[in-house]
């Protein structure tokens, strides 16, 4: 019985060892299996080269990848805020068009092309769009927008187009009135009559130059270069002063008042050169025997510097064009005055650059209001800016107390 029993117990035992024997090399074979499966497993491509993800990200320019089915695989944020890509597809016939091309012959296309900026409306924006294959499936969209470029090109164009047309005007007459004097050499009073046209003409000139170089300087980033506390009596007075010459010639009564104590953060020189500006247009198309009064206003942050006169006006339909440069309302009266028609655009260009604009009311008959606003300095100037001017050469203008409500006149 012993014996049967230490048989029957090794048998057990065996197969113990043999069950686990078999478990371990079942889970041995099954490791084996999956790491030769795991190996045998392709490993999916990725959708776009790592590289062209790199060069994507730090373009300026809008990009946009698609595959071989027309598909948006990636898209920069500029693709989608100039309208290129609109749901995930090329939102515009005429490039994919280009792309259709481009998948015909692989030839890169570049083009030009003004585009609706929307779905609606007639806004639109001019793309400099360039499209290549960049791989068998992918095609890459590139699209730089040219419309503020397009733009100031234009402006560009019609501002040498003009100066041409305006420069030519003087010269020319320059030139006849020359070949006049030669020919009227043995009178001595036609001499006379052409030779103060020709200084007319001259002046006329000279004036158009100095306006065409303050508007270029202007328009040069960063042309207010050093600002500071400036009083506005100080750039009134000086503007009074430098039109009170003409406004003598018609009788025109000059007057200032308000709040001339105020101060504004800027450059006094340019400040003085759009209040003159204003002055001289006023004066300009004001009858004779009439006013034209400068007033100063404190609104909250701003002071605003108004130019009022009772001149011819401006219609309705005309004002929105009196900035634009070399615009004048009345040719013929512009030319009789010497106007060159860059005044008003100074003045915006000043008051842009100081943060601030210049606003017009006007109608026909009845004059035009021109006020400057410029942002406050502070509650008043400094106590010793008030003596500015004082030891000009030039004849001051007599300030009214700020607080006493009357305007003060200026003999012109």
């Amino acid at each position: 019985m012993e014996a049967e029993s230490l048989i029957e117990g090794a048998t057990v035992l065996l197969a113990g060892v043999v069950g686990v024997v078999v478990g371990v090399i079942a889970a041995i074979a099954f490791r084996v299996s999956e790491r030769q499966q795991r190996a045998a497993r392709p490993e999916p491509a990725p959708e776009l080269d790592e590289g062209l993800v790199r060069v994507l990200a730090v373009l300026r320019s809008a990009a946009v990848v698609l595959d071989d089915e027309g598909e948006v695989v990636r898209a920069s944020p500029p693709a989608y805020a100039l309208g290129v890509v609109r749901g995930d597809v090329i939102a515009h016939a005429a490039i994919r068009d280009m792309i259709d091309d481009v998948r015909k012959d692989g030839v890169i296309r570049d083009e030009e092309l003004e585009l609706p900026r929307g779905p609606v409306g007639r806004g639109t924006v001019m793309l400099q769009v360039r499209v290549a294959q960049v791989g068998p499936r992918n095609v890459l969209v590139l699209a730089e927008d040219r419309t503020e470029a397009r733009r100031v090109e234009a402006i560009r164009r019609d501002f040498v187009v003009n100066v041409s047309h305006e420069l030519k005007t003087p010269v020319g007459a320059l030139a006849l009135l020359a070949e006049t004097v030669q020919d009227a050499a043995d009178d001595p009073v036609a001499v006379r009559r052409f030779a103060a046209r020709m200084q007319s003409e001259a002046t006329r000139l000279s004036a158009l130059v100095q306006e065409i170089i303050e508007l270029s300087r202007l328009q040069v980033a960063g042309a207010l270069q050093e600002v500071t506390v400036v009083p506005v009596r100080g750039v009134v007075e000086e503007a009074v002063d430098r039109a009170r010459t003409t406004a003598q010639g018609k009788g025109i009564t000059l007057t200032t008042g308000g709040e001339l104590d105020a101060a504004v953060y800027g450059d006094h020189n340019l400040l003085v050169t759009a209040v003159r500006n204003l002055l001289d247009n006023a004066v300009a198309y004001s009858g004779e025997n009439t006013r034209v009064g400068v007033g100063v206003t404190r609104s909250g942050d701003l002071v605003e510097i108004a130019v009022v006169d009772q001149g011819i006006g401006i219609a309705a339909d005309e004002q929105a064009r009196v900035f634009e440069r070399f615009y004048r309302v009345d040719p013929a009266r512009s030319r009789d005055t010497g106007g060159t028609g860059l005044g008003l655009s100074i003045v915006k260009h000043v008051a842009a650059d100081h943060g601030g604009e210049v606003t017009m009311w006007s109608e026909p008959g009845r004059g035009s209001t021109f006020t400057l606003r410029i942002p406050a300095a502070g509650e008043t100037a400094p106590a010793e800016a008030d003596q500015r001017g004082q030891d000009d050469e030039r004849q001051p203008v007599e300030a009214a107390a700020p607080d006493d409500g009357q305007d003060e006149e200026v003999d012109a």
